[in-house]
C-alpha cells in the first residue's frame, strides 16, 4: 500500500506530536455540497449511492478536492447497512428518514436474525473501502465506521427514527433477555464488519452511538457501553505495519466520559454540550479527544466561526491528542464557504499549541 503523505490525524489519535491540530467533519460528504447533490441525482437515490462503490468513492473524494485542509476521508455509507443485511429491508421515505420493512418485536424475531458475513452480505461496502483507499493514494487516512449495537437496535425495534424510543425501552425493561440477545448479535456483526473494513483498507474506525445518550446512567452501562467494549476488544488494532485507532462517539454521553475512556478505545468523540478542556481533565492521558464545535456555528459569519474555533482550541490547550471536528454531522443548509472558513481556521490557529 502507498505510504501516507499526511498522517497527522492518526498521530493525534495516538497522542503523538503533530504540527497542527488535524480536522475532519462528520458527514463531510453530504447534501451541503452541490457536487454531492449532483452525484446523488445521477445515482437515483441515497441507497444507490451507497451500494455503488464508484459512486461511494466519488462522493467521499468530493470534500477532499474542495477542502485541502481535511486531514481524513470517511467512508461514504450508512449506519443501517448491518440491519439491512440481516434482512430488515431498509428504505428511505422522503422527509421521513430511514424505515424498515420488517420490525423486530419478539424474542423469536431476534432468534431468527442472521449474523451477516461482511464479504458476502456487505461486499459492496468492502469494495467501496478498497476503491476509496486506492483513489486516495496515500493523500490522507481513510476512516471506516459502524453504528453501535444500541443505536442499530433502536432503528430495528422502532422501525425507523423515534422521538421517544418507547418500543425499544419497553423491550429493554420488560424483556432484558431478548434485548441482550439482539445486542450480542449486533456486537458480533459490528466487530466482523469493522474488521472487514480494516482488512479492505480503513486506517481508523469510529463507532457512532447516536442514541446511547437517551438511556439512563445504569442502562447506558449495561445496554450500550458494555457492547461497545466487547466490539473494541475484538477489533484488529494493527494492520499494514501501523496501529488502527478506534474512536467511540456517544452523542449526549458527556456524563459518562470516564467510563467510556475505560472501554479500550484510543479516542472519544465529544458532542458540543461538553467543554473539551473539562473533558481533557476528566479523562487525563487515557484517550485522545475528538470534537466538538456545535455544527450550527457554521451558519454564523466566518469571523464568528473563527472565534469559536479559537475558543475550543484554547480550552483543549497545548499538546497532541485533539482531533478537531464538529459535535455532530454538518447540516445540509450550511454554506460550503463557511465550512472552508472553519477548516482553515483550525489549521491556522492551532499551530501555536504544537510548538
Amino acid at each position: 500500500m502507498t505510504a501516507l503523505k499526511n498522517d497527522r490525524f492518526l498521530r493525534a489519535l495516538l497522542k503523538q506530536p503533530v504540527d497542527v491540530t488535524p480536522v475532519w467533519m462528520m458527514r463531510q460528504a453530504g447534501r451541503y455540497l452541490p457536487e454531492y447533490r449532483a452525484s446523488r441525482a445521477k445515482a437515483g437515490d441515497f441507497m444507490s449511492l451507497c451500494m455503488n462503490p464508484e459512486f461511494a468513492c466519488e462522493v467521499t473524494m468530493q470534500p477532499l478536492d474542495r477542502y485541502p485542509q481535511l486531514d481524513a476521508a470517511i467512508l461514504f455509507s450508512d449506519i443501517l447497512t448491518i440491519p439491512d443485511a440481516m434482512g430488515q429491508g431498509l428504505y428511505f421515505e422522503t422527509g421521513e428518514g430511514p424505515r424498515f420493512k420488517k420490525v423486530v418485536s419478539t424474542l423469536a424475531d431476534i432468534e431468527a436474525l442472521p449474523i451477516p458475513d461482511p464479504h458476502k452480505d456487505l461486499g459492496y461496502v468492502m469494495d467501496a473501502v478498497s476503491t476509496i483507499r486506492r483513489e486516495l493514494n496515500g493523500r490522507v487516512p481513510l476512516i471506516g465506521f459502524s453504528g453501535s449495537p444500541w443505536t442499530l437496535a433502536t432503528y430495528m425495534v422502532e422501525g425507523g427514527s423515534s422521538k421517544d424510543f418507547r418500543k425499544i425501552k419497553a423491550m429493554l425493561y420488560d424483556n432484558p433477555q431478548a434485548m441482550h440477545l439482539l445486542l450480542d448479535k449486533l456486537a458480533q456483526s459490528v466487530t466482523s464488519y469493522l474488521n472487514g473494513q480494516i482488512m479492505a483498507g480503513a486506517q481508523a474506525v469510529q463507532i457512532f452511538d447516536t442514541w446511547g445518550g437517551n438511556l439512563s446512567a445504569a442502562a447506558y452501562q449495561e445496554f450500550s457501553l458494555a457492547y461497545m467494549r466487547k466490539i473494541v476488544s475484538g477489533l484488529i488494532r494493527e494492520h499494514e505495519g501501523r496501529k488502527v485507532p478506534v474512536i467511540l462517539f456517544t452523542k449526549n454521553g458527556g456524563l459518562w466520559l470516564e467510563s467510556i475512556a475505560d472501554a479500550g478505545a484510543d479516542a472519544l468523540g465529544l458532542d458540543w454540550t461538553c467543554d473539551i478542556g473539562n473533558a481533557r481533565s476528566r479523562v487525563g492521558d487515557k484517550v485522545s479527544l475528538q470534537g466538538n464545535m456545535d455544527p450550527t456555528v457554521l451558519y454564523a459569519k466566518p469571523e464568528a466561526i473563527r472565534a469559536e474555533v479559537g475558543r475550543i482550541l484554547a480550552s483543549y490547550g497545548k499538546g497532541s491528542g485533539h482531533v478537531f471536528n464538529l459535535g455532530h454531522g454538518i447540516t445540509p443548509e450550511v454554506d460550503p464557504e463557511h465550512a472552508g472558513a472553519f477548516l482553515r481556521a483550525v489549521h491556522e490557529l492551532s499551530a501555536q499549541y504544537h510548538e
